[in-house]
Protein backbone atom coordinates (compact mmCIF):
# COMPACT_ATOMS: atom_id res chain seq x y z
CA UNK A 1 0.00 0.00 0.00
CA UNK A 2 1.07 3.59 -0.57
CA UNK A 3 1.64 5.33 2.74
CA UNK A 4 0.88 9.02 3.38
CA UNK A 5 3.87 11.32 3.71
CA UNK A 6 5.31 11.27 7.25
CA UNK A 7 6.48 14.84 6.77
CA UNK A 8 3.13 16.37 5.75
CA UNK A 9 0.61 13.93 7.27
CA UNK A 10 2.27 12.31 10.31
CA UNK A 11 -0.92 11.02 11.94
CA UNK A 12 -2.28 9.60 8.68
CA UNK A 13 1.11 7.95 8.19
CA UNK A 14 1.02 6.34 11.64
CA UNK A 15 -2.59 5.27 11.15
CA UNK A 16 -1.59 3.57 7.90
CA UNK A 17 1.19 1.73 9.73
CA UNK A 18 -1.41 0.31 12.12
CA UNK A 19 -3.34 -0.97 9.11
CA UNK A 20 -0.19 -2.66 7.78
CA UNK A 21 0.34 -4.30 11.16
CA UNK A 22 -3.19 -5.69 11.23
CA UNK A 23 -3.06 -6.86 7.63
CA UNK A 24 0.09 -8.91 8.26
CA UNK A 25 -1.70 -10.88 10.96
CA UNK A 26 -4.84 -11.74 9.01
CA UNK A 27 -5.35 -15.53 8.94
CA UNK A 28 -6.21 -15.59 5.24
CA UNK A 29 -2.78 -14.13 4.47
CA UNK A 30 -0.70 -16.58 6.46
CA UNK A 31 -2.47 -19.91 6.97
CA UNK A 32 -2.14 -21.82 3.69
CA UNK A 33 1.53 -22.79 4.10
CA UNK A 34 0.83 -24.61 7.37
CA UNK A 35 -2.05 -26.87 6.36
CA UNK A 36 -1.56 -30.66 5.97
CA UNK A 37 -3.41 -32.84 3.47
CA UNK A 38 -6.77 -34.20 4.63
CA UNK A 39 -6.49 -37.29 6.84
CA UNK A 40 -7.83 -40.78 6.27
CA UNK A 41 -10.50 -40.20 8.90
CA UNK A 42 -12.35 -37.14 10.23
CA UNK A 43 -11.11 -33.56 10.41
CA UNK A 44 -12.36 -31.83 13.56
CA UNK A 45 -11.71 -28.14 14.21
CA UNK A 46 -11.66 -26.67 17.72
CA UNK A 47 -10.34 -23.42 19.11
CA UNK A 48 -10.86 -20.08 20.74
CA UNK A 49 -9.61 -16.50 20.49
CA UNK A 50 -10.29 -13.08 19.06
CA UNK A 51 -8.82 -14.21 15.73
CA UNK A 52 -10.38 -17.66 15.76
CA UNK A 53 -13.50 -16.69 13.81
CA UNK A 54 -11.33 -15.35 10.98
CA UNK A 55 -9.09 -18.41 11.30
CA UNK A 56 -12.12 -20.66 10.86
CA UNK A 57 -13.24 -18.67 7.82
CA UNK A 58 -9.78 -18.94 6.25
CA UNK A 59 -9.45 -22.66 6.99
CA UNK A 60 -12.88 -23.40 5.53
CA UNK A 61 -11.95 -21.55 2.33
CA UNK A 62 -8.56 -23.28 2.03
CA UNK A 63 -9.67 -26.82 2.90
CA UNK A 64 -10.62 -28.95 -0.14
CA UNK A 65 -14.36 -28.84 -0.83
CA UNK A 66 -14.48 -32.62 -1.25
CA UNK A 67 -12.79 -33.24 2.12
CA UNK A 68 -15.18 -33.25 5.10
CA UNK A 69 -14.41 -30.78 7.86
CA UNK A 70 -16.47 -29.64 10.84
CA UNK A 71 -16.01 -28.26 14.30
CA UNK A 72 -16.59 -25.49 16.79
CA UNK A 73 -14.62 -22.39 17.78
CA UNK A 74 -15.32 -19.51 20.15
CA UNK A 75 -14.60 -15.86 19.44
CA UNK A 76 -15.42 -12.56 21.08
CA UNK A 77 -18.83 -10.93 20.68
CA UNK A 78 -18.70 -8.90 17.48
CA UNK A 79 -15.65 -10.77 16.12
CA UNK A 80 -17.35 -13.03 13.58
CA UNK A 81 -16.12 -11.74 10.19
CA UNK A 82 -18.90 -10.14 8.11
CA UNK A 83 -18.62 -12.70 5.31
CA UNK A 84 -18.92 -15.59 7.74
CA UNK A 85 -21.84 -13.96 9.52
CA UNK A 86 -23.66 -13.58 6.20
CA UNK A 87 -22.86 -17.12 5.07
CA UNK A 88 -21.81 -19.55 7.83
CA UNK A 89 -19.24 -22.13 6.81
CA UNK A 90 -18.58 -25.74 7.71
CA UNK A 91 -17.03 -24.77 11.07
CA UNK A 92 -19.43 -23.38 13.67
CA UNK A 93 -18.32 -20.08 15.23
CA UNK A 94 -19.92 -19.04 18.53
CA UNK A 95 -19.52 -15.66 20.26
CA UNK A 96 -18.72 -15.47 23.97
CA UNK A 97 -17.48 -12.85 26.43
CA UNK A 98 -14.08 -11.23 26.86
CA UNK A 99 -12.25 -10.24 29.06
CA UNK A 100 -14.55 -11.66 31.78
CA UNK A 101 -16.03 -15.06 30.81
CA UNK A 102 -19.76 -15.78 30.63
CA UNK A 103 -22.17 -18.72 30.61
CA UNK A 104 -22.15 -18.87 26.80
CA UNK A 105 -18.41 -19.54 26.89
CA UNK A 106 -18.90 -22.28 29.47
CA UNK A 107 -21.50 -23.98 27.26
CA UNK A 108 -19.20 -23.82 24.22
CA UNK A 109 -16.33 -25.35 26.20
CA UNK A 110 -18.53 -28.24 27.29
CA UNK A 111 -19.73 -28.83 23.73
CA UNK A 112 -16.15 -28.71 22.44
CA UNK A 113 -15.00 -31.44 24.79
CA UNK A 114 -17.99 -33.57 23.80
CA UNK A 115 -16.99 -33.28 20.13
CA UNK A 116 -13.64 -34.92 20.88
CA UNK A 117 -15.24 -38.17 22.06
CA UNK A 118 -14.60 -41.18 19.85
CA UNK A 119 -11.66 -39.76 17.88
CA UNK A 120 -9.30 -42.34 16.39
CA UNK A 121 -5.72 -42.46 15.19
CA UNK A 122 -6.99 -41.86 11.64
CA UNK A 123 -8.52 -38.50 12.60
CA UNK A 124 -7.04 -35.01 12.53
CA UNK A 125 -7.86 -32.23 14.98
CA UNK A 126 -6.94 -28.68 13.96
CA UNK A 127 -6.77 -26.22 16.84
CA UNK A 128 -7.31 -22.57 15.91
CA UNK A 129 -5.90 -20.71 18.90
CA UNK A 130 -5.37 -16.99 19.37
CA UNK A 131 -5.22 -14.43 22.14
CA UNK A 132 -8.34 -14.00 24.23
CA UNK A 133 -9.09 -17.71 24.27
CA UNK A 134 -8.64 -17.94 28.03
CA UNK A 135 -11.74 -15.87 28.72
CA UNK A 136 -13.69 -17.08 25.70
CA UNK A 137 -13.46 -20.76 26.64
CA UNK A 138 -14.14 -21.03 30.39
CA UNK A 139 -14.70 -24.43 31.97
CA UNK A 140 -14.21 -24.33 35.74
CA UNK A 141 -12.21 -27.14 37.29
CA UNK A 142 -13.97 -29.55 39.66
CA UNK A 143 -15.33 -27.76 42.72
CA UNK A 144 -15.27 -24.29 41.12
CA UNK A 145 -18.06 -22.25 39.59
CA UNK A 146 -18.22 -19.80 36.74
CA UNK A 147 -18.74 -17.05 39.32
CA UNK A 148 -15.43 -18.08 40.95
CA UNK A 149 -13.67 -17.84 37.59
CA UNK A 150 -15.24 -14.47 36.83
CA UNK A 151 -14.18 -12.97 40.14
CA UNK A 152 -10.62 -14.29 39.88
CA UNK A 153 -10.39 -13.06 36.29
CA UNK A 154 -11.47 -9.53 37.27
CA UNK A 155 -8.95 -9.40 40.10
CA UNK A 156 -6.14 -10.66 37.87
CA UNK A 157 -6.95 -8.07 35.21
CA UNK A 158 -6.61 -5.21 37.71
CA UNK A 159 -3.62 -6.64 39.58
CA UNK A 160 -0.90 -5.73 37.08
CA UNK A 161 -0.02 -9.40 36.63
CA UNK A 162 1.78 -10.37 33.42
CA UNK A 163 -0.10 -12.42 30.85
CA UNK A 164 2.10 -15.39 31.71
CA UNK A 165 1.17 -15.20 35.38
CA UNK A 166 -2.53 -14.73 34.64
CA UNK A 167 -2.63 -17.67 32.30
CA UNK A 168 -0.76 -19.93 34.72
CA UNK A 169 -3.61 -19.42 37.18
CA UNK A 170 -6.28 -19.78 34.51
CA UNK A 171 -4.81 -23.09 33.30
CA UNK A 172 -4.82 -24.66 36.72
CA UNK A 173 -8.39 -23.61 37.47
CA UNK A 174 -9.71 -24.93 34.14
CA UNK A 175 -10.98 -28.29 32.94
CA UNK A 176 -10.12 -27.57 29.29
CA UNK A 177 -7.03 -25.33 29.14
CA UNK A 178 -3.40 -26.14 29.95
CA UNK A 179 -3.28 -28.99 27.42
CA UNK A 180 -6.46 -30.70 28.59
CA UNK A 181 -8.31 -30.16 25.30
CA UNK A 182 -5.50 -31.87 23.34
CA UNK A 183 -5.35 -34.71 25.84
CA UNK A 184 -9.05 -35.31 25.23
CA UNK A 185 -8.34 -35.62 21.48
CA UNK A 186 -5.86 -38.52 21.79
CA UNK A 187 -5.13 -40.73 19.88
CA UNK A 188 -5.96 -38.39 16.99
CA UNK A 189 -3.27 -36.24 15.40
CA UNK A 190 -3.51 -32.63 16.66
CA UNK A 191 -2.25 -29.65 14.66
CA UNK A 192 -2.35 -26.35 16.56
CA UNK A 193 -2.25 -23.17 14.49
CA UNK A 194 -1.40 -20.19 16.67
CA UNK A 195 -1.65 -16.43 16.30
CA UNK A 196 0.50 -15.12 19.12
CA UNK A 197 -0.48 -12.23 21.36
CA UNK A 198 2.04 -12.90 24.13
CA UNK A 199 5.61 -11.69 24.71
CA UNK A 200 7.97 -14.49 23.73
CA UNK A 201 5.33 -16.35 21.67
CA UNK A 202 5.14 -19.23 24.16
CA UNK A 203 2.47 -21.64 22.83
CA UNK A 204 1.67 -22.73 26.40
CA UNK A 205 0.73 -19.13 27.29
CA UNK A 206 -1.32 -18.16 24.22
CA UNK A 207 -4.99 -18.51 25.25
CA UNK A 208 -3.72 -20.57 28.22
CA UNK A 209 -2.56 -23.32 25.88
CA UNK A 210 -5.62 -25.61 25.57
CA UNK A 211 -3.89 -27.85 23.03
CA UNK A 212 -0.26 -27.81 24.23
CA UNK A 213 1.47 -29.23 27.34
CA UNK A 214 1.88 -26.94 30.33
CA UNK A 215 5.29 -26.58 32.04
CA UNK A 216 3.89 -24.55 34.97
CA UNK A 217 2.66 -26.16 38.19
CA UNK A 218 -0.03 -25.94 40.83
CA UNK A 219 2.54 -24.45 43.19
CA UNK A 220 3.32 -21.75 40.62
CA UNK A 221 -0.37 -20.86 40.46
CA UNK A 222 -0.63 -20.70 44.25
CA UNK A 223 2.42 -18.43 44.46
CA UNK A 224 1.05 -16.08 41.80
CA UNK A 225 -2.31 -15.74 43.53
CA UNK A 226 -0.56 -15.03 46.82
CA UNK A 227 1.74 -12.46 45.19
CA UNK A 228 -1.15 -10.45 43.78
CA UNK A 229 -3.50 -10.95 46.71
CA UNK A 230 -6.07 -12.96 44.75
CA UNK A 231 -8.60 -14.72 46.97
CA UNK A 232 -8.60 -18.49 46.45
CA UNK A 233 -11.83 -20.52 46.91
CA UNK A 234 -11.43 -23.42 49.34
CA UNK A 235 -11.92 -26.03 46.61
CA UNK A 236 -9.29 -24.40 44.41
CA UNK A 237 -6.79 -24.15 47.25
CA UNK A 238 -7.30 -27.80 48.14
CA UNK A 239 -6.91 -28.89 44.52
CA UNK A 240 -3.79 -26.79 43.98
CA UNK A 241 -2.13 -27.84 47.24
CA UNK A 242 -2.83 -31.53 46.64
CA UNK A 243 -1.87 -31.44 42.98
CA UNK A 244 -5.32 -32.66 41.94
CA UNK A 245 -5.58 -29.68 39.54
CA UNK A 246 -2.22 -30.33 37.88
CA UNK A 247 -2.06 -29.92 34.10
CA UNK A 248 -0.61 -32.37 31.51
CA UNK A 249 3.13 -31.84 31.17
CA UNK A 250 5.67 -31.91 28.30
CA UNK A 251 6.53 -35.51 27.50
CA UNK A 252 3.05 -36.79 28.25
CA UNK A 253 2.08 -39.55 25.81
CA UNK A 254 -1.11 -37.63 25.03
CA UNK A 255 0.99 -35.13 23.01
CA UNK A 256 2.95 -37.71 21.00
CA UNK A 257 1.15 -36.87 17.75
CA UNK A 258 0.84 -33.12 18.23
CA UNK A 259 2.34 -30.41 16.04
CA UNK A 260 2.36 -26.67 16.82
CA UNK A 261 2.77 -23.88 14.26
CA UNK A 262 2.99 -20.14 14.90
CA UNK A 263 1.37 -18.56 11.84
CA UNK A 264 1.49 -14.90 12.95
CA UNK A 265 3.50 -13.19 15.69
CA UNK A 266 4.23 -9.68 16.95
CA UNK A 267 7.67 -9.83 15.35
CA UNK A 268 6.13 -10.71 11.97
CA UNK A 269 3.84 -7.72 12.35
CA UNK A 270 6.64 -5.31 13.25
CA UNK A 271 8.85 -6.54 10.39
CA UNK A 272 6.00 -5.98 7.93
CA UNK A 273 5.61 -2.41 9.19
CA UNK A 274 9.35 -1.78 9.03
CA UNK A 275 9.34 -3.02 5.43
CA UNK A 276 6.48 -0.68 4.53
CA UNK A 277 8.41 2.23 6.03
CA UNK A 278 11.53 1.30 4.05
CA UNK A 279 9.56 1.30 0.82
CA UNK A 280 8.41 4.83 1.66
CA UNK A 281 12.03 5.90 2.18
CA UNK A 282 12.00 6.26 5.97
CA UNK A 283 14.04 4.10 8.32
CA UNK A 284 12.20 2.05 10.94
CA UNK A 285 13.81 0.51 14.02
CA UNK A 286 12.25 -2.29 16.06
CA UNK A 287 12.98 -1.70 19.74
CA UNK A 288 11.44 -5.00 20.89
CA UNK A 289 8.52 -7.29 20.12
CA UNK A 290 8.02 -8.47 23.71
CA UNK A 291 7.90 -5.43 26.02
CA UNK A 292 6.20 -5.99 29.37
CA UNK A 293 5.72 -3.78 32.42
CA UNK A 294 3.54 -0.94 33.60
CA UNK A 295 2.29 1.14 30.66
CA UNK A 296 3.47 4.41 32.20
CA UNK A 297 6.95 2.98 32.90
CA UNK A 298 7.30 1.70 29.34
CA UNK A 299 6.21 5.16 28.18
CA UNK A 300 9.06 6.82 30.10
CA UNK A 301 11.59 4.58 28.36
CA UNK A 302 10.08 5.29 24.94
CA UNK A 303 10.08 9.02 25.62
CA UNK A 304 13.76 8.99 26.57
CA UNK A 305 14.69 7.22 23.33
CA UNK A 306 12.57 9.58 21.22
CA UNK A 307 14.14 12.65 22.86
CA UNK A 308 17.65 11.30 22.25
CA UNK A 309 16.84 10.77 18.59
CA UNK A 310 15.13 14.16 18.23
CA UNK A 311 17.86 16.16 20.00
CA UNK A 312 21.07 14.28 19.27
CA UNK A 313 20.45 11.87 16.39
CA UNK A 314 21.30 8.93 18.65
CA UNK A 315 21.04 5.97 18.54
CA UNK A 316 19.21 6.57 15.25
CA UNK A 317 19.19 9.44 12.76
CA UNK A 318 15.94 11.23 12.08
CA UNK A 319 13.59 11.05 10.34
CA UNK A 320 12.77 7.59 11.58
CA UNK A 321 10.07 5.41 13.07
CA UNK A 322 10.53 3.56 16.36
CA UNK A 323 8.43 0.40 16.69
CA UNK A 324 7.61 -1.90 19.58
CA UNK A 325 5.20 -4.66 20.54
CA UNK A 326 4.42 -6.83 23.53
CA UNK A 327 1.87 -6.47 26.28
CA UNK A 328 2.08 -3.80 28.95
CA UNK A 329 -0.06 -3.77 32.08
CA UNK A 330 -2.08 -1.30 34.13
CA UNK A 331 -2.30 -1.86 37.89
CA UNK A 332 -5.45 -0.57 39.57
CA UNK A 333 -5.31 -0.23 43.34
CA UNK A 334 -7.57 -2.62 45.22
CA UNK A 335 -10.91 -1.02 45.90
CA UNK A 336 -10.34 1.75 43.37
CA UNK A 337 -12.83 2.40 40.59
CA UNK A 338 -10.90 2.56 37.32
CA UNK A 339 -11.81 5.12 34.70
CA UNK A 340 -12.21 4.47 31.01
CA UNK A 341 -8.97 3.41 29.46
CA UNK A 342 -6.63 0.64 28.51
CA UNK A 343 -2.94 -0.06 28.41
CA UNK A 344 -2.44 1.67 25.03
CA UNK A 345 -4.13 4.92 25.97
CA UNK A 346 -2.41 4.93 29.37
CA UNK A 347 0.93 4.46 27.61
CA UNK A 348 0.22 7.39 25.28
CA UNK A 349 -0.90 9.79 27.98
CA UNK A 350 2.19 8.99 30.05
CA UNK A 351 4.30 9.38 26.89
CA UNK A 352 2.83 12.80 26.12
CA UNK A 353 3.49 13.93 29.69
CA UNK A 354 7.08 12.70 29.52
CA UNK A 355 7.73 14.32 26.14
CA UNK A 356 6.23 17.67 27.21
CA UNK A 357 5.55 18.73 23.65
CA UNK A 358 8.92 17.66 22.22
CA UNK A 359 8.94 19.10 18.67
CA UNK A 360 8.83 16.62 15.82
CA UNK A 361 7.58 13.59 17.80
CA UNK A 362 4.26 11.91 17.04
CA UNK A 363 3.12 8.51 18.33
CA UNK A 364 0.34 5.97 17.95
CA UNK A 365 -0.44 2.96 20.11
CA UNK A 366 -3.16 0.42 19.52
CA UNK A 367 -4.12 -3.13 20.30
CA UNK A 368 -4.17 -5.06 17.04
CA UNK A 369 -7.44 -6.77 18.02
CA UNK A 370 -9.21 -3.41 17.77
CA UNK A 371 -10.03 -3.03 21.48
CA UNK A 372 -7.81 -1.37 24.11
CA UNK A 373 -9.32 -2.40 27.41
CA UNK A 374 -13.11 -2.33 27.57
CA UNK A 375 -14.09 0.66 25.43
CA UNK A 376 -14.63 0.97 21.66
CA UNK A 377 -11.13 2.10 20.71
CA UNK A 378 -7.98 0.20 19.76
CA UNK A 379 -5.85 3.01 21.15
CA UNK A 380 -5.08 6.62 20.29
CA UNK A 381 -2.33 8.94 19.05
CA UNK A 382 -0.43 11.94 20.35
CA UNK A 383 1.02 15.03 18.68
CA UNK A 384 3.49 17.67 19.91
CA UNK A 385 0.51 19.78 20.99
CA UNK A 386 -1.53 17.08 22.75
CA UNK A 387 -1.02 18.57 26.21
CA UNK A 388 -1.82 22.08 24.98
CA UNK A 389 -5.07 20.90 23.44
CA UNK A 390 -5.96 18.99 26.59
CA UNK A 391 -5.33 22.08 28.71
CA UNK A 392 -7.48 24.18 26.38
CA UNK A 393 -10.29 21.67 26.97
CA UNK A 394 -9.92 22.11 30.73
CA UNK A 395 -8.44 18.65 31.26
CA UNK A 396 -5.87 17.73 33.91
CA UNK A 397 -3.61 15.02 32.46
CA UNK A 398 -1.97 14.02 35.77
CA UNK A 399 -5.27 13.44 37.52
CA UNK A 400 -6.60 11.59 34.49
CA UNK A 401 -3.52 9.35 34.34
CA UNK A 402 -3.74 8.59 38.05
CA UNK A 403 -7.40 7.68 37.60
CA UNK A 404 -6.60 5.37 34.66
CA UNK A 405 -9.02 7.41 32.54
CA UNK A 406 -6.92 8.17 29.45
CA UNK A 407 -9.77 7.23 27.11
CA UNK A 408 -11.72 10.26 28.32
CA UNK A 409 -8.85 12.63 27.55
CA UNK A 410 -8.30 11.33 24.03
CA UNK A 411 -12.04 11.30 23.37
CA UNK A 412 -12.13 14.98 24.30
CA UNK A 413 -9.17 15.85 22.06
CA UNK A 414 -10.48 13.78 19.15
CA UNK A 415 -7.44 11.52 19.07
CA UNK A 416 -8.95 8.06 19.58
CA UNK A 417 -8.07 5.21 17.22
CA UNK A 418 -11.35 3.38 16.52
CA UNK A 419 -10.95 0.82 13.70
CA UNK A 420 -13.61 -1.61 14.99
CA UNK A 421 -12.96 -5.36 15.24
CA UNK A 422 -9.91 -6.42 13.25
CA UNK A 423 -10.51 -10.19 13.48
CA UNK A 424 -6.93 -10.86 14.51
CA UNK A 425 -4.71 -10.28 17.55
CA UNK A 426 -0.92 -9.95 17.77
CA UNK A 427 -1.19 -7.63 20.75
CA UNK A 428 0.18 -4.12 21.27
CA UNK A 429 1.45 -2.03 18.37
CA UNK A 430 3.38 1.14 19.15
CA UNK A 431 4.96 3.50 16.64
CA UNK A 432 6.77 6.79 17.28
CA UNK A 433 7.63 9.06 14.37
CA UNK A 434 10.57 11.42 14.89
CA UNK A 435 11.13 14.03 12.17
Amino acid sequence: MNLPSPATAPIAFLRALFDVAVARAQPREVMAAFLPPPPKGRTLVVGAGKASGAMAEALDALWPEAAPISGLVATRYGYVPPGLRAKPGRIEVVETAHPVPDAAGERVAQRMLELTRGLTADDLVIGLISGGGSALLPMPAAGLTLADKQRINRELLMSGATIGDMNCVRKHLSAIKGGRLAAACAPAQVLTLLISDVPGDDPATIASGPTVPDPTTCLDALAIMARYGIGIPAAARAGLESGALETPKPGDIAFARNRVELIATPQDMLQAVAGACARTGIAAHILADDMEGESRDIALAHAAIARQVARHGQPFSKPCVLLSGGETTVTVAKGATPGKGGRGTEFLLALAMALQGEPGVWALAGDTDGIDGSEDNAGAWITPDTLLRAAAAGLKPRAILDGHDAYSLFAATGDLLVPGPTYTNVNDFRAMLVV
